[in-house]
């Protein structure tokens, strides 16, 4: 009997990675495991990527205000962005020196009155019938007031606090001194057919991001020189205080302006019913003409984010990432907008939309290596 022919299949099985099938699961699978692994590395490292953020919103100021000193004076980058940092150490050291021992004092004085304005509302809500007379908002406040005192000690006193601020003062002004080298540190990350693509989109971010940053510094400004100089002449006590605290609320729109707002509501009637009137008055005067005029010609020139956009973002970095995601969730929001905004100009320019884009890109997923 002739023996039995023997016969061996030269196709890959199905547990091979040979097989077209096994390969296209397996790529699939390694995309979204490293779309996890991604995603927790951020998670765990978020803290120190919202303060190297940090820390190029820093680099971003310091090369506005080095690149506006070269458009009037044709000087070397270097001279020029020593001459920026000299301006900001200088400004800040002389108003330390001139208003220091005035703001310590008014700060104490801040303390006391919004404490008093408690206790006041809180006997005014007792007396109505709206609170039980137990209640004591008086000592809610004094432990508002706690809390935010332990804060501010902490990031005063820590070490750990310290160090990070200086950390993205440093980081800041090496990225300041050459940008192009990371801009093209950067770009060594991404293959080389996108890179023209990715220039582009980090150039724009990297303009927005100044612009951005030079608008909010002069809004800062604007507002808290206004409410400084309405409030003295109202009479309203502490006002230098309250414009300081203005102006740098003012770097967190519309939740640092309510804030502002309470602040100098409350210390206006601690002097008298026509003073916390005038603060009323002062308050949305200086609001309105930063919401209508100032705003306005910023956002010509920079993201224009609608408002419930930008609050939505505050709420929801706040509550994610703390006060660091609050201060930071304005330039954030504005880079995903320009990067957003660079896709579609892409799928415009290859002559599809978008919606055609992402088709395509899901498409070319799908098929097998």
């Amino acid at each position: 009997m002739a023996a039995d022919e023997i016969k061996v299949t030269r196709e890959p099985g199905p547990n091979e990675l040979r097989d077209p099938v096994v390969r296209a699961e397996l790529t699939r699978a390694s995309v979204w495991f490293a779309l996890a692994a991604g995603v927790a590395v951020v998670v765990l490292l978020i803290q120190p990527l919202l303060l190297i953020f940090a820390a190029l919103v820093v680099a971003a100021m310091l090369d506005g205000g080095t690149r506006l000193i070269r458009k009037v004076v044709p000087i070397p980058r270097g001279i020029a962005l020593l001459i920026v940092v000299c301006l900001v150490i200088g400004f800040i050291g002389s108003v330390l020196y001139l208003t220091g021992v005035e703001i310590a004092a008014q700060a104490e004085q801040l303390r006391q009155t919004l404490e008093i304005q408690a206790a006041r509302l809180s006997a005014w809500l007792a007396e109505v019938g709206l609170m039980p007379a137990k209640s004591d908002l008086k000592g809610l406040a004094q432990q508002a007031l706690g809390t935010v005192g332990r804060l501010t000690s902490f990031i005063g006193g820590a070490v750990g606090a310290i160090a990070s601020f200086i950390l993205v003062l440093i980081i800041g002004l090496f990225v300041a001194m050459d940008p192009r080298l990371y801009e093209r540190g950067l770009q060594w990350m991404v293959p080389l057919g996108s890179r023209e693509q990715f220039a582009v989109t980090l150039a724009r971010m990297a303009r927005t991001l100044r612009v951005l940053m030079a608008g909010r510094l002069l809004g800062m400004l604007v507002e808290g020189v206004l409410t400084w100089i309405l409030l003295s002449i109202a009479g309203v006590p502490m006002a230098l205080l309250l414009g300081i605290i203005t102006g740098m609320l003012a770097f967190i729109p519309n939740v640092g302006a309510f804030i502002s707002g309470v602040l100098m509501v409350s210390v206006g009637f601690s002097a008298g019913q026509s003073e916390g009137l005038w603060a009323i008055a002062i308050y949305f005067g200086v609001q309105n003409f930063d919401g209508y005029v100032l705003l306005p010609i910023i956002a010509k020139r920079t993201v224009d984010m609608p408002p419930a956009l930008t609050v939505s973002s505050q709420v929801l970095a706040s509550t994610l990432f703390g006060f660091l995601g609050l201060a930071l969730a304005d330039p954030i929001v504005a880079m995903i907008k320009v990067a957003l905004e660079r896709r579609s100009e892409q799928a415009v320019e290859a002559g599809v939309t978008a919606e055609e884009a992402d088709g395509l890109v899901m498409q070319s997923e799908g098929e097998p290596a």
